[in-house]
């Protein structure tokens, strides 16, 4: 997946971050990566798991569902 990135190029991106945020940054910058990328794995978990539910929903549910929005 990531092959073009190797571990060359992934110690020059560390240093340049390095330079440019300072020792004293880094770890806050870290850490609120680790959160976004935690978060964005939660979003995605819970739209696959809402994408099964709406597959396993048998018709007579969703028909169901439709009529209520069209009550509305």
């Amino acid at each position: 997946m990531f092959n073009f990135f190797g571990w060359k190029e992934l110690i020059l991106v560390l240093l340049i971050v390095l330079v440019i945020f300072g020792p004293k940054k880094l770890p806050q910058i870290g850490r609120s990566f680790g959160e976004m990328f935690t978060n964005f794995r939660k979003g995605v978990k819970s739209t696959d798991s809402q994408d099964e539910n709406s597959k396993t929903a048998s018709p007579d549910d969703t028909a169901k569902d439709g009529n209520k929005s069209d009550q509305e």
